[in-house]
């Protein structure tokens, strides 16, 4: 095992310190450019199509989903493990800074999501009876339509079923493990088992009960852990300044906390803040516009932009509120992290001790317990949607339950194994799906630009329009 983890580690480093930095930055300042901003241009345009019309019940659509249950379904598999644990873990190795560059990599990657949104909707299927089919597959044969695209198109599909439908699915149930065990006392094992039960009641009801469920849980586990988040950040309102001073600060010096040299250092900051932005937003990973592929729209723009505040929600709301609170805890004020690592401190328990010096070890250990629950669980069912979708592409819809029963064996594994090595083995197929899903972004862009310029044009002169009625009135 040891050995095993030694070898993924080291492929990993290639890939997160070179290949993923060139992809996610390149891909999402390419499309920023292409598009105009179009992050900063259509995002007020976002907000009023997700929260202009909220509801927790957005009912059972004919076929295909709501733009909102597209959205919550996206978030689902946006906020999880990532935006705790994995936030803790960039910045246990790679100090406050690495927050910096997961917000850099978030802002290209608003544009990058905008682009897998418009696609999914341009190339998604509907079949006879109604059924919806859509994702990065569908538009990597578009955009290769000889044999290379074929082959491109089963290595992403084959590499997503073992990132989010098997590995992936491992990391949130260890993660819920974990940090249930240490709050309630509760063998890993006997959560693993409960949470692969429940798991696998929502697989079997397909994707209007996964809609059901994710609609009704994202806003309210995002609410709670927000404002758990605000009562620290009150409480240690005077670190503050010194917290964001610490981020920006080790942005570009971290060999002052990380040690080393400043090349080292700076490359092991923007590294992790890539990787673990990668895990938490998925922005170019190809996950989520298996779920805007299903969104019931005028046009694919009007997703497009709504895929965009996914991305926004999940790194600028939740991620930064788990930063803030663990850099303003343990890292400001003289905290136990302020001179580097310290012993007893990892990734699994960080976010837990950053909560109990406010609310108790007690209090702190539920708190962060229960959130993890909710958000791994909440990304269990929507990975193991886009799993399906896959799955579905590469072997027929026979295959389907026999997937879906090897994914409830995962997560109850999940639960039991190394945490290190999980962790590893999912940012492997992670990134390895990053590859085809950016290659066929890029060859699509002008597709992806036509649709953002000529839709944002059209959005403007039709509000001008509006201000000329109302000012003749």
């Amino acid at each position: 095992m040891q050995a095993f983890l030694t070898v993924v580690q080291q492929i990993n480093y290639y890939l997160s310190d070179y290949i993923l930095i060139v992809l996610l930055v390149g891909t999402g300042l390419f499309f920023t450019i292409k598009t105009r901003f179009v992050q900063v241009r259509c995002f007020r345009e976002g907000m009023r199509k997700v929260f202009g019309s909220f509801t927790l019940k957005g009912g059972r659509q004919k076929s295909g989903l709501s733009s909102f249950q597209a959205l919550t379904t996206a978030i689902a598999a946006q906020v999880g493990t990532g935006n705790i644990v994995g936030a803790c873990g960039a910045i246990l190795i790679g100090g406050p800074g690495a927050i910096f560059w997961m917000w850099v990599i978030a802002f290209f990657g608003m544009a990058t999501m905008y682009a897998e949104a418009v696609l999914a909707q341009k190339t998604r299927v509907v079949k006879p009876d109604g059924t919806v089919l859509g994702g990065p597959v569908y538009y990597i044969r578009a955009a290769f339509s000889n044999r290379f695209g074929k082959i491109l198109a089963g290595f992403f599909a084959a590499a997503l079923i073992l990132a989010l439908g098997f590995m992936g699915c491992m990391v949130q149930s260890n993660s819920i493990g974990e940090t249930c065990s240490t709050a309630f006392g509760i063998p890993s094992w006997v959560i693993g088992i409960a949470v692969a039960l429940i798991a696998g009641f929502i697989f079997l009801g397909g994707i209007q009960r996964i809609a059901s469920v994710t609609e009704k849980l994202v806003p309210v586990m995002a609410v709670l852990y927000l404002l758990g988040g605000l009562v620290v950040l009150i409480v240690r309102i005077q670190y503050l300044p010194e917290t964001f001073g610490l981020i920006f600060r080790y942005a570009f010096a971290p060999q002052a906390i990380i040690g080393g040299s400043l090349g080292y250092a700076l490359k092991t900051a923007i590294s992790q803040g890539v990787k673990r932005g990668l895990f938490s937003n998925e922005a170019g990973m190809g996950s989520t516009p298996h779920a805007h592929a299903m969104a019931n729209v005028e046009t694919p723009h009007d997703q497009g932009v709504v895929a965009m505040i996914g991305v926004f929600i999940d790194t600028f709301l939740v991620l930064t509120m788990t930063a803030l609170v663990v850099i303003s805890t343990l890292y400001a004020g003289g905290g136990v992290l302020s001179g580097g690592a310290a012993e007893g401190i990892d990734q699994a328990n960080m976010g837990q001790m950053a909560f109990a010096s406010v609310f108790g070890e007690r209090g702190g250990n539920l708190f962060v317990a229960v959130c993890l629950l909710f958000f791994a669980f909440s990304t269990i069912i929507s990975w193991n949607f886009f799993g399906k979708i896959n799955v579905n592409y590469l072997f027929g819809k026979k295959a389907v339950k026999i997937y879906s029963v090897l994914a409830v064996v995962f997560i109850f594994l999940g639960s039991c194994l190394s945490n290190e090595l999980v962790w590893e083995l999912a940012d492997l197929f992670n990134q390895l799906m990053v590859i085809p899903n950016a290659a066929a972004l890029l060859a699509l862009s002008k597709v992806v630009a036509s649709s953002a310029l000529e839709q944002g044009n059209s959005n403007r002169l039709s509000r001008g329009s509006k201000k000329g009625r109302t000012s003749n009135r």
